[in-house]
């Protein structure tokens, strides 16, 4: 395995991109056509293939990976908490990642390895470097406006770094940080990891750089939310801000709260001029499908050009009542726990209650908690919730690429990676930190009265500051289920230590919660040390 400044070795220069010959499909992840560093930057059509690369590398990192992993994104983000997903069959030992045990050869050798990361580093230095330099003549083949389509695609290439170096340093913490294209990759400098402090300032720098670079909407509506704009980079920091207000200092609860309000002026400005607004809770599902009015950035899979997957997670929630090919029993089904603890309602039932003071049994009417099966995300996500293995349908368009014999299924669901309702929900944290309550219950209680929630799950003046965070997480978890975001959720409120077993105080101080890192990457770069939680362990 090479190191990660060595990553030409698997990126080759007469495969330096990932040229796209049609413009049809907006990802592809295999080459259909190479050239020479020289020839193809004198291609007026460079800067659109090259970009489309970096999507490319970037949807392969997030969901392909190594050894027949898939689905890193979702693994990171919901599977370690151990409270979303169940594991039903797997050849993998997934259910270890819910129990924080990522030492197996398996674990650490597919999701402790960053290289597919790196390459999608490597593609936007190699944009950031070359786009400058094509000519203007050149690019005026294809374009009428030179200048304004060379901004666009670095403002592009500059998110999509600090999109990936953000995922790196929520995973490992302390990363390597490369800024530079090299002419000669393959002898280019080993570098140490970096303090993920001087990470987070350079994903800050970068999204400052994008944002200066990008415009707010689209061009035209094939790019919704599946190409990076202004809204997309906001969104990027508003993130940021908070994860860096909140594990900056692991060993202390305090909140950097110059970042929370810098997280609460970017959100802001998104509402103010993003043009976003939540999908009509008729069409709820639409919103999972793809470039809907809520997504802010998505990467495209769609089978209307070819790119849905038959590898997404939402495939392994499917049962035979989606794909005849499948089980009756799908792979990984939704933890009841989960359901039971976030879609409640308080309903009025007739019980025998002892009473002391009086010494006998009296029969009373009592509130005791129910599923709350109005929330119409409880409706649209989740079948079979009374059984054993409750089945998850969020992902769940499937298309038949031979629909005779409905065989070849591939879901054509997109993957959303922000979109409005994330970030109208980070306003409640950011007004917790704030010590806003009122606020932080007005949002919460939005969210419940939007998707028609029980009248007795909406959260009261009384309420204290920890229990309207818990409420908080729990809208959270509704909301978000299965979009990547909840252990990180989990960390940066420190809930985690109500809801992650396995993640005690003395663990989280140390960096426990970050991932090892790949022992065969140490053999090319020898400034490379582990993770500091896992020396010794791996």
């Amino acid at each position: 395995m090479v190191s990660n400044h060595k990553i030409w070795r698997l990126l080759p220069l007469s495969l330096m991109v990932v040229l796209l010959a049609s413009c049809e499909k907006f990802l592809e992840e295999e080459p259909k056509n190479s050239t020479y560093n020289e020839v193809f930057w004198d291609d007026a059509r460079a800067g659109n293939n090259a970009i489309a690369g970096n999507y490319a590398l970037m949807r392969n990192a997030l969901m392909d990976g190594f050894s027949g992993v898939g689905n890193r994104y979702y693994m990171y983000g919901d599977m370690t908490a151990n409270m979303y997903i169940g594991v039903h069959s797997d050849g993998y030992g997934h259910n270890e990642i819910g129990n924080g045990n990522y030492t197996s050869n398996y674990m650490v050798q597919s999701y402790g390895n960053w290289t597919l990361f790196y390459k999608s580093i490597t593609m936007s230095n190699i944009i950031l470097k070359e786009m400058p330099l094509v000519p203007e003549d050149v690019l005026l083949l294809e374009q009428d406006n030179p200048e304004a389509f060379r901004q666009k695609i670095m403002g592009q290439a500059y998110f999509l770094r600090a999109f990936t170096y953000f995922m790196l340093t929520k995973v490992w913490g302390d990363v390597p940080l490369v800024t530079e294209a090299y002419d000669d990759p393959i002898n280019a400098p080993q570098l140490p990891r970096s303090p993920r402090a001087d990470v987070l300032k350079q994903i800050e720098d970068d999204c400052h750089k994008a944002a200066a670079l990008l415009d707010w909407g689209y061009t035209n509506s094939s790019e919704r939310a599946v190409i990076a704009n202004k809204g997309s980079v906001y969104a990027l920091l508003a993130h940021m801000y908070l994860w860096r207000a909140t594990t900056s200092d692991l060993s202390s609860n305090q909140r950097e709260m110059r970042d929370v309000f810098s997280a609460d002026t970017t959100i802001l400005t998104l509402l103010t001029e993003g043009g976003y607004s939540q999908a009509d809770t008729a069409n709820y599902h639409n919103i999972f499908i793809g470039r809907s009015s809520e997504g802010i950035f998505e990467l495209n899979m769609s089978e209307n050009t070819l790119e849905g997957t038959d590898g997404h997670i939402g495939m392994k929630f499917l049962n035979n009542n989606y794909i005849p090919t499948y089980g009756a029993d799908a792979a990984f089904f939704v933890k009841p726990g989960y359901l039971t603890s976030h879609f409640y309602e308080l309903k009025a039932e007739w019980q025998w209650v002892w009473h002391a003071d009086i010494a006998q049994w009296v029969w009373e009417e009592v509130l005791v908690n129910a599923l709350d099966t109005k929330d119409i995300r409880f409706r649209s996500n989740f079948e079979d919730y009374s059984a054993e293995r409750p089945v998850c349908v969020k992902y769940s368009n499937v298309i038949f690429r031979n629909p005779g014999q409905e065989l070849e299924p591939h879901l054509s669901n997109n993957m959303t990676l922000f979109r409005l309702s994330d970030i109208l929900l980070l306003q409640a944290e950011i007004a917790l930190y704030q010590g806003n309550m009122p606020r932080a219950i007005e949002v919460i209680n939005g969210f419940r009265e939007h998707y028609g929630a029980s009248e007795t799950s909406l959260l009261t003046a009384d309420m204290s500051e920890e229990k309207i965070m818990t409420e908080y997480i729990l809208e959270r978890g509704k909301e978000l289920y299965l979009e990547g975001h909840l252990f990180f959720d989990l960390v940066r409120t420190r809930k985690c230590f109500d809801y992650v077993p396995w993640l005690t105080d003395t663990r989280f101080k140390q960096g426990g919660f970050f991932w090892p890192v790949d022992p065969r990457l140490f053999s090319e770069n020898r400034y490379l040390v582990q993770t500091e939680y896992w020396r010794g362990k791996i």
